[in-house]
């Protein structure tokens, strides 16, 4: 075999396997072009298109989710989320990034920070930010979140963390909950703290205040 044939095939073999890489991706936007006015317009039919929705990302990753925001000026925001999950991080990038332009939509990489925080409803628990007091300590070079819960049960620790984490993704956005947050701890309110308590309204304040003042 000519060395001119071998290079023409590597090279043939190098684009089909840029081409399966991205495929997801492409079949994905394909697919959320294909049904966009369906998109636009979910509250119609919510439940199935959610379902299709999450069906057609799941293709892609497994952790993936989405949120939709509200109409605004004839636009609405599309965003992709990792759950809350690092390892899904790449996926999400790479996603955001295969858009192909959508007039009437601005995709969001990751769940941004929101200027309100609002109650959060996890199988059958709500918990609103009223209820919550934090404090913040260094966890290496991260920072450590001390939550105190009003009506906190160990025994529903996992419920609880999964509203709370919500909360944070609110808050603080996903992105920096994964890469600038160590551990997270859950308490009662009434436990005891060597620190300062804050309410949660607080947080996104203070957490800047921390990573900045930790960033040297």
């Amino acid at each position: 075999m000519s060395q001119a044939l071998i290079i023409t095939l590597v090279t043939i073999s190098a684009i089909s396997c840029a081409q399966r890489q991205d495929s997801a991706e492409v079949m994905f936007w394909r697919w959320f072009q294909a049904n966009e006015p369906r998109l636009f317009e979910f509250e119609k039919d919510q439940e199935h298109i959610f379902d299709e929705l999450g069906m057609q990302l799941h293709r892609i990753q497994p952790n993936l989710t989405f949120e939709f925001g509200p109409k605004q000026h004839g636009k609405r925001e599309f965003v992709i989320s990792a759950d809350g999950i690092k390892d899904a991080f790449p996926a999400v990038i790479a996603l955001a990034d295969a858009a192909p332009s959508l007039p009437r939509w601005k995709i969001i990489k990751f769940r941004p920070r929101r200027g309100f925080q609002s109650p959060v409803t996890i199988n059958g628990l709500q918990i609103s930010p009223s209820q919550i007091q934090f404090t913040i300590e260094p966890d290496g070079k991260k920072a450590g979140i001390t939550l105190f819960i009003e009506g906190y049960k160990l025994t529903e620790r996992e419920r609880y963390a999964s509203a709370v984490y919500l909360m944070l993704d609110q808050a603080l956005g996903e992105y920096d909950v994964e890469t600038k947050v160590g551990f997270i701890e859950l308490k009662p309110s009434t436990a005891k703290s060597s620190l300062a308590k804050q309410q949660f309204s607080m947080l996104a304040d203070g957490f800047d205040r921390f990573v900045k003042s930790n960033a040297h």
